[in-house]
């Protein structure tokens, strides 16, 4: 039997398999540093490499796969929309190690952003300008926020004054929580449902357009109707006249004209009494 060749190509979900299985396990820790609980980290992480499978051409190529899913998996847990979901209403329970929960104290009391920065830089280990891209930031605004980070840090904990210090307490307090990464078929599995569903969607969304013009279009009238005009008041013709009462000489005449009525119709019309000749 001929040996198999090692030198093969991955394929595609197999690569990605392989992306997810180095970088899954370390990013849920360094993003459960910015959130302070487990499950929202594991679900931002897990949302990232969905995002990353579903572009994974685009990702694939990129110089740094893995800082691509880190800088998406950190904009999924610092999404300000958490804090209407139910889970957020519910603390988690914090560490056992007082150190460890001061530390995450104070790590939570910063902004996001300088959070964000201080874990990079500290946490991570970038150098500043990939700390600046990564967060979006020029390099003299991400060392200004790496400067207040560390200020507001070394206020609460003396002893973090010193970065070598605060980079190993960053990694030990990453390490010491629980907090585990699902299998990368599960995740990809998720992915393409989640994008099987928003193309059905999409293609639902376009149909009941095209229907909508459509049945406008039957039913719109095909030539111009001139819209009737209101009524209006015709100015200029004469009031109708009123009668008033009789004069003198109109109420003789009128009961001149009864009494002869009386008399014709007591003795029939003349046009039918002969005359003799």
């Amino acid at each position: 039997m001929t040996p198999q060749n090692t030198t093969d190509p991955l394929t595609p979900a197999q690569a990605f398999d392989e992306l997810y299985t180095f970088c899954a396990p370390a990013l849920v820790r360094q993003t459960y540093l910015l959130t302070g609980r487990r499950e929202p980290a594991r679900e931002a992480v897990e949302r990232a490499f969905q995002l990353a499978w579903q572009r994974w051409p685009q990702v694939a190529r990129d110089r740094d796969p893995g800082g691509w899913v880190r800088a998406a998996a950190h904009d999924c847990a610092l999404s300000p929309w958490h804090r209407f979901r139910p889970r957020y209403r519910h603390p988690e329970p914090p560490p056992a190690d007082p150190a460890d929960r001061a530390l995450l104290d104070a790590l939570l009391e910063l902004p996001p952003t300088y959070r964000r920065t201080l874990v990079l830089y500290d946490g991570v280990g970038l150098d500043l300008p990939e700390t600046a891209a990564e967060t979006e930031a020029s390099t003299p605004a991400a060392a200004n926020r790496l400067t207040h980070a560390r200020e507001a840090l070394a206020a609460r904990l003396p002893e973090l004054a010193d970065p070598v210090e605060l980079h190993h307490r960053l990694r030990a307090l990453a390490s010491a929580e629980r907090v585990r990464a699902a299998r990368p078929e599960p995740v990809r599995r998720a992915s393409e449902r989640r994008n099987t569903f928003w193309t059905r969607t999409a293609i639902a969304f376009t149909a009941a357009i095209i229907g909508a013009t459509t049945l406008t279009v039957r039913s719109a009238p095909t030539h111009y109707e001139a819209p009737i005009a209101p009524a209006q008041a015709v100015q200029g013709v004469p009031p109708v006249g009123v009668m008033g009462p009789l004069s003198r000489k109109e109420r003789a005449l009128r009961s001149k004209l009864q009494a002869k009525l009386r008399s014709a119709a007591a003795r029939g019309p003349d046009r039918v009494t002969p005359e003799a000749r």
